[in-house]
């Protein structure tokens, strides 16, 4: 997977042409949940997908970030093909290429922001110095600089929201995949996730796939797709 960073410029998207994906649901039910989806998230921009519960959006998004497999098509990071990857090609891919953002932030609520941000980085073995640094500056650019040292439960919702976003980007990914982010905020928390999220992409160049049942921030991203029944629709 290092071609795949070595390649990457400033130009570039995560794409899925022809995607369909089903389960069995008993041993002779089997349930389609995405038919036939083709999208492209570019580079620097808010791509969202907005649509009533139940229609695929999770689905999709995990499709994307390589947690599922698809029944047919394909997921194409910078045009390489990724659907078919074995499983650690895609584990290697998911921690240098994509960020995760979820409604519930997944904080080690024990922990302070900065412990909390630097984890991956320790994790891919980052100089300890170095990582506190790197998210030292990714939370200051967050809004977080006078909490880099407080412990994540007594941060706001929002701030948390932030801490985890941070997180995400830490390791520099080219994709940022964030499934309802705002969906535990009220509606001033909403509007600055968002804002941040936009920032983001466009300071460091990642396509940011926004799931989202908030007509207004879908409105305001640089795409937006609507989902029904396992369909896109422009």
């Amino acid at each position: 997977m290092n071609q795949v960073n070595e390649n990457s410029s400033h130009s570039g998207s995560l794409k899925v042409e022809d995607l369909y994906f089903s389960f069995s649901e008993h041993s002779s039910s089997v349930v389609d949940i995405l038919k036939g989806v083709t999208l492209e998230a570019q580079r620097g921009e808010i791509t969202s997908i907005a649509g009533p519960s139940g229609c695929g959006k999770s689905t999709l998004l995990y499709l994307m970030g390589l947690l599922e497999r698809p029944g047919s098509g394909k997921i194409l990071m910078d045009n390489m093909e990724v659907q078919n990857l074995s499983d650690r090609k895609r584990t290697i891919a998911r921690n240098q290429l994509i960020g995760f953002v979820f409604q519930f932030h997944f904080l080690i609520k024990e922990l302070t922001a900065l412990e909390n941000v630097r984890l991956p980085l320790l994790k891919n073995g980052t100089d300890r110095t170095i990582a506190n640094q790197i998210s030292s500056e990714l939370l200051d650019d967050l809004g977080l600089k006078n909490k880099v040292h407080r412990p994540a439960y007594k941060l706001s919702g929002g701030e948390q929201q932030r801490v985890a976003i941070a997180r995400s980007l830490v390791n520099s990914p080219n994709y940022l995949l964030a499934d309802e982010p705002t969906g535990n905020l009220d509606t001033q928390n909403s509007q600055a996730v968002f804002e941040l999220l936009l920032l983001m992409a466009q300071k460091l160049n990642i396509a940011v796939v926004l799931v989202t049942h908030n007509e207004n921030l879908a409105q305001q991203s640089d795409q937006e797709f609507r989902m029904l029944d396992g369909k896109i629709f422009t």
